[in-house]
């Protein structure tokens, strides 16, 4: 049996969404690090990405499926299933991803400060 994902898995304060590095679409990234111990049906993969949409999510999965990062296999049986696994291209893009969200993790403050500063500056262009 493999661990479940964890509900928190991406929090709000998780570097991942912070990370201004893009690795296909907006939730690509969060995708594949779900992906990173084995494979996961998309019931599995709703529960850390909460705020992405079922739409949304299955674009993703068909993003990367055509980008040939993600397998997706049809497990027959009584009750048929889906489960998507990350190929050995997919799984190049780990080490990638680490560094991109250790970097994150490094400038989290002057990340938020810089989006804060602008948004500020963006609100005062705009109402002044």
């Amino acid at each position: 049996m493999r661990e479940p994902l964890p509900a928190d898995m991406f929090d709000e304060l998780c570097p991942s969404s912070l990370n201004p590095f893009r690795f296909g679409d907006k939730w690509a990234a969060l995708v594949v690090r779900c992906l990173e111990h084995g494979p996961r049906r998309f019931s599995e993969l709703r529960i850390p990405l909460k705020r992405v949409t079922p739409k949304v999510l299955t674009g993703s999965l068909r993003s990367l499926e055509r980008d040939g990062l993600v397998k997706r296999t049809v497990l027959a049986g009584s009750l048929p299933h889906v489960e998507y696994e990350l190929t050995p291209l997919g799984r190049s893009m780990l080490a990638p991803m680490a560094a991109a969200c250790a970097w994150a993790e490094e400038h989290w403050d002057e990340l938020l400060d810089a989006r804060e500063s602008y948004d500020d500056g963006t609100r005062l262009d705009h109402t002044g």
